[in-house]
């Protein structure tokens, strides 16, 4: 079967828009203080330039996927089946959902993205979009009590990795401010934040690699575990493994080890070297968590091994 790109490349372009909107958001509700949210990082831009964006997406998401699922070319649109898809379907049901809690997100965000009120709409508009995108994926193939195991695992596993996601682009903002606008105050918020994640960050890791054993469990299933090499889906799951560790790697580092120098930097009045680590640091975990968001958005239009017992 030959890949659907142009699906692809939607997919992937809507798990990281509505990761980085509903990661930033949390981000921001307990990294950062409400006094300093405006000062620290852009929220209104940042939260409402991909609430817009996310909502473009989902439009052109809807109109591919109703093209494949009819057999028909993506252009011209097909009104037909995206009428059908909408009327006739959980995947429409939740496709709804997700237009009218992304139109809740940008008004919050466009009023005072930057207060708590605001933000916690945000987070909780943002949220249940995120939480959608289970209904476009493997999420939604099972019936009965097994169907709903696996979509509330999906879920909590799309709610984890966005909140990770998040907290990488809410990172990476602090530290990369350009040097002219650091200062003792910056430099403090900084680590306070860093120092914040690393305790939440213990709580998302535990969330993806539960949830993720148990879609493994119901995806790939026991049998099939020794020989994914065999299959595309496989290889392509084993090397979102290998990042997914290379992301606990990074974490570790930056938790145990450069969040600690970063600390002792300020305090000896020399922060560039520890903060240039950081950067570092952050910029190869981003660059991982950007390519397994690309394999997720391949592996669900993907068989999974299990389906073809």
């Amino acid at each position: 079967m030959e890949a659907d790109w142009p699906l692809i490349a939607v997919r992937f372009a809507l798990y990281l828009t509505l990761s980085g909107l509903f990661g930033l958001s949390a981000f921001g509700l307990y990294g950062l203080k409400e006094g300093e949210r405006g000062d620290a990082l852009a929220f209104r831009p940042w939260l409402l330039g991909t609430g817009l964006f996310a909502l473009l997406l989902s439009g052109i998401a809807i109109a591919l996927l109703a093209a494949a699922m009819a057999g028909t070319p993506p252009w011209p649109i097909d009104r037909e089946a995206i009428g059908m898809l909408l009327s006739d379907s959980a995947t429409g049901t939740a496709w709804k959902i997700r237009m009218i809690a992304l139109v809740m997100a940008s008004i919050a965000a466009l009023m005072a993205a930057w207060r708590t009120m605001p933000l916690a709409l945000v987070v909780i508009s943002s949220g249940v979009a995120l939480a959608t995108l289970a209904w476009t994926g493997h999420g939604a193939m099972d019936e009965g009590a097994t169907g709903w195991v696996h979509l509330a695992a999906d879920i909590l596993h799309l709610l984890s990795a966005g909140a990770w996601v998040g907290a990488l682009l809410g990172l990476g903002l602090l530290v990369t401010r350009p040097a002219c606008r650091i200062d003792a105050a910056h430099l403090t918020l900084t680590h306070r934040a860093l120092h914040g994640f690393g305790m939440i960050g213990t709580i998302v890791v535990g969330t993806i690699v539960v949830t993720g054993l148990v879609n493994a469990w119901l995806l790939v299933g026991v049998v099939n575990a020794l020989n994914l090499g065999v299959t595309l889906y496989g290889r392509l799951l084993m090397a979102k493994l290998l990042l997914f560790l290379a992301m606990l790697g990074l974490a570790s580092v930056n938790r145990f080890r450069l969040t600690p120098a970063f600390e002792r930097s300020i305090a000896n009045g020399d922060h560039p070297g520890a903060l240039g680590a950081l950067r570092r640091s952050l910029a190869i975990e981003t660059a991982c968590v950007v390519l397994i968001l690309a394999l997720v958005a391949w592996l669900g239009t993907l068989e999974p091994p299990a389906s073809a017992m």
